[in-house]
């Protein structure tokens, strides 16, 4: 290979450290101005507390749910489920609590229905005089008779069964509907769950010996806004207090840790202040974000504080030295950042627009460290007390030592790695998509565990929300029509999934029941168009005020919506399950003229396929744009093309990894790639300039270049890796399961990354990289260089 230019700009890069150490106090100055004027915009930072923060305001599936929502009306809502310690539903006392907690509820902020088992509407005829009441007269309460006709009722009515009354009768439940004005709901979300927690709270001390149990869309959301508040409260401090521990042990200078400390604190108000400006929310998809700014600006410190302290060993003094060591790192630092900027840029092809908003936010967060990181940070090293401390022999030992085994042991290295990566990447399809929005939190938080209750003791967890069209306005009573509707119904129950089916049907089937004596044989639907007419003219005068049909019929009568649940159901299982109910419709519902499914297992079970698709174009768009640096960085297309295996490798060890053993991915994993191949570069192209530089500088052979390349850039390699690793963990102990394995798996693929360039890399370079005989003669690799 011939001589080429240096790859490092020396001249340039020389100028530009003897500048920022001459101007250091203005440089100090105005980079505190600047990060002042930036962080300024947190300030403009909005709290989002609803789930749909997941999906774009296009979203099909969305759009097809606020249809149905504007159709039939919200369904945000608020479920207090009461469980007797006796296990009866139906005794005195939790007959008790479900009327005093219906009545209670009415005063919810925002409420516009509630639903129990004592305001149940339970229909009776007099005559041709339709009577409704509700199911639970509080003043027979006291009577067994009546309670166990009450019993006897709930538990044969489909319309409760599963639903307000567990099937074996020992829970039961009141539903809230509310209706949040649009505006402010991060003030009305956690005002409406404070004041579901303080009504239960109450009913605990009313009713000894029952256990209430709240859960709800309204309880997601205000769960989601906790989640985020309280992990920046623990992680942020945890991880500035692990980040400064770490590198006093591994730098052994409290001036490092210090500015290093200050680098940090500056880039996370910086990206938070820019994200104000430009109006990202934060939400809890991206509390993550100042922690992996704090990682990464650990990661380009470290570079610049092992080369100073390396400089001040040779003997340098303290300005030749912080001069040196920014001209090194310059390039370095610049194409790291580049590279890792790239990568999180990639995340605005996600489908997920909170993964949008965290590439953006850590994209500020890099531009800024890069910024400081050759600013503030060199200027203000130049001004205190640094010392190098003695270097102990057992570390310089143990990176020699690395050198000499991959120098001897090569080919059988890239040989053995082959078939691991090859065995790795197999693993991978093992990975199956699934979101599950309940599931999203851990099983510490009391959320999670009432929807784990629900699940097992109630309904379910999981809702499909099917909007039927008749043929046209008024058409609802049709009886073909709802003869399809009914059958309809009847397949879902057959289902092995379902928990539960609310359909108008049943309500007509019951009506016809009352009009007939309440004789058993009259349980079907009207006979007639004009029958069914009057049976719901009827029913809807005798409802009262707030238990109206208009939850269940549109307005112009010509569409019902039907509500199932099922057990809890991955993301795959509710896709197979709605195309058999579509599939099934098809074939056998002629008289229903349009379907529109949807409900927020249907819009996690769509987003999750879409938002793969999205990222697959996305990674790859970031692979090309990597790529590409790279190539132009290192000005030979042998070497670039060698530099990407080693940044391909880490996310299919570690995906493969996680098939084994796990085995499910979700939406925060599918943009893990596009996040960590940014990451993951900085190693190798910290390893390549000092491998290049002593191939070009130095005139080394491939294998000295290799030695060279430990000894300048191995300790800061494992110095940063180990940072990154313990950073990423410490999200594993979040209560949102999502960012929770993103941790994991990041941190998996970094330490992945760490074997690739300390093993594969210099394995391919000493293979590939033999074709030219540089000029002059080839030496031992140089030292303090």
């Amino acid at each position: 290979m011939a001589d080429k230019p240096d790859v490092l700009a020396p001249s340039f890069e020389a100028r530009y450290a003897r500048w920022v150490v001459a101007a250091r106090w203005p440089v100090i100055a105005a980079s505190i101005i600047v990060v002042l004027l930036a962080g300024t915009g947190g300030l403009f930072l909005k709290f989002s507390t609803n789930y749909r923060i997941f999906f774009n305001a296009d979203n099909p599936e969305l759009l097809a749910y606020e249809a149905l929502e504007h159709t039939y009306g919200k369904t945000d809502n608020i479920l207090f489920m009461i469980v007797p310690e006796g296990g009866d539903a139906t005794s005195e006392q939790a007959l008790s609590a479900s009327v005093w907690l219906t009545e209670r509820a009415w005063k919810t902020p925002y409420s516009k229905r509630v639903d129990s088992l004592a305001n149940f509407p339970h229909t009776t005829a007099d005559g041709d005089e339709l009577s409704v009441r509700d199911l639970v007269a509080p003043g027979q309460l006291g009577q067994e008779r009546a309670r166990n006709w009450i019993r006897e009722t709930a538990l044969a009515d489909p319309r409760l069964l599963g639903s307000l009354l567990a099937r074996d009768g020992s829970v039961s439940a009141v539903n809230v509907t509310v209706e949040l004005p649009e505006e402010n709901q991060a003030i009305r979300v956690p005002e409406v769950a404070a004041f579901a927690d303080t009504v239960a709270a109450e009913a605990k001390e009313r009713f000894p010996g029952i256990g209430f149990r709240v859960v709800g869309s309204v309880m997601i959301n205000h769960t989601f806004s906790e989640a985020s508040v309280n992990s920046q409260k623990i992680f942020l401090p945890a991880s500035l207090g692990i980040m400064a521990l770490i590198l006093g042990i591994l730098t052994r200078s409290i001036t490092g840790v210090g500015t290093t400390g200050l680098v940090i604190v500056f880039s996370i108000i910086a990206s938070m202040g820019l994200g104000g400006w430009v109006g990202l929310p934060f939400t809890p998809p991206t509390a993550p974000a100042p922690t992996i700014v704090l990682m990464i600006v650990v990661a380009n410190c470290v570079h610049l504080l092992v080369a100073l302290r390396q400089r001040l060993r040779v003997g340098d003094d303290k300005r030749a030295a912080v001069i040196e060591a920014v001209r090194l790192n310059l390039y370095p630092i610049f194409l790291a950042s580049l590279t890792t900027a790239l990568g999180f840029l990639s995340m605005n092809f996600s489908e997920v627009p909170p993964y949008r908003d965290l590439g953006n936010f850590v994209a500020f967060g890099i531009g800024a460290s890069f910024l400081l990181s050759i600013t503030f940070l060199p200027a203000l090293l130049s001004l205190l007390p640094v010392r190098a401390p003695v270097a102990k022999r057992r570390e310089k030992l143990a990176v020699e030592a690395i050198a000499e085994f991959v120098i001897r042991r090569r080919k059988v290295l890239l040989l053995g790695s082959v078939p691991v990566v090859l065995a790795l990447l197999a693993a991978i399809p093992r990975n199956e998509l699934n979101d599950v929005l309940v599931h999203f939190f851990d099983e510490t938080t009391e959320f999670r565990q009432n929807t784990d209750f629900l699940d097992q003791r109630l309904s379910g967890n999981t809702q499909f929300e099917y909007s039927l069209a008749a043929s046209g306005p008024g058409d609802v009573i049709e009886p073909a029509f709802l003869a399809d509707v009914a059958n309809f119904a009847e397949w879902y129950r057959e289902q092995p999934e379902t928990r539960h089916v609310e359909v108008i049907t049943d309500t007509f089937r019951q009506l016809n029941k009352s009009m007939h004596g309440d004789d058993p044989a009259a349980y079907d639907l009207p006979a007639n168009r004009e029958l069914a007419a009057q049976y719901l003219l009827l029913y809807e005068l005798s409802l009262p005020q707030g238990l109206d049909l208009n939850h269940r019929i549109d307005l112009g009568h010509s569409a019902t919506r039907m509500t199932v649940t099922t057990r809890t159901l991955s993301s795959q299982a509710v896709l197979d399950l709605n195309d058999r109910a579509e599939a099934w419709l098809q074939v056998n519902a002629p008289h229903i003229v349009n379907v529109d499914s949807s409900g927020p297992a249907l819009l996690f079970g769509h987003i999750g396929q879409r938002n793969i698709r999205a990222m697959l174009l996305g990674t790859g768009m970031a692979l090309l744009g990597i790529s590409a640096v790279l190539l132009v960085a290192l000005r030979s297309l042998r070497l670039g093309l060698v530099s990407l295996v080693p940044n391909f490798v880490p996310a299919i060890m570690g995906f493969g990894i996680w098939g084994l053993a796990v085995g499910q991915v979700g939406l925060a994993l599918s943009v893990v790639v596009a996040m960590t191949i940014g990451i993951v570069v900085d190693d190798t192209v910290h390893f390549l300039s000092k491998y290049l530089r002593a191939r070009r500088e130095h005139h080394c052979t491939p294998e000295d270049a290799v030695r060279y390349a430990f000894q300048t850039a191995g300790q800061a390699l494992v110095t940063t890796t180990i940072v990154l690793i313990a950073g990423f963990l410490i999200l594993v102990f979040s209560p949102f399961i999502p960012t929770a394995q993103v941790g994991l798996l990041t941190a998996m693929i970094i330490g992945c990354a760490l074997l690739a360039d300390l093993v594969l890399l210099p394995t391919l370079l000493m293979t590939i990289d033999r074709g030219s005989q540089v000029a002059g003669r080839l030496r031992r690799s140089p030292r303090g260089h």
